[in-house]
């Protein structure tokens, strides 16, 4: 399954500076058992009506409760929660 976190930053003009930040974090969900890749898509669009980021990770079902319940998911809602105006969690299965 591929488990995706869209989000959009109150933060309209220094969002961009926490991806390296943000990679490094989500990085770590590779440790996650059932959990096999992690990507980050910034936006190319500046209009108002669109989010900023899509975190996109590669999992198994097995995956997905295991990173519900990992440090990355939690330290992620802790430390980026306050930051975000908005954010939408979408799972899908590739056919």
């Amino acid at each position: 399954m591929r488990h995706c976190i869209i989000v959009k930053f109150k933060d309209r003009e220094n969002w961009r500076k926490l991806l390296p930040e943000i990679k490094n974090h989500f990085d770590k969900a590779l440790e996650v058992e059932g959990i096999s890749s992690v990507k980050l898509y910034d936006s190319c669009s500046t209009r108002e009506n669109r989010f900023h980021l899509m975190i996109e990770l590669t999992m198994t079902d097995e995956g997905l409760l295991n990173f519900d319940k990992s440090d990355v998911h939690l330290d992620w809602k802790k430390n980026y929660g306050d930051m975000l105006e908005s954010k939408t969690i979408f799972d899908y299965e590739r056919g």
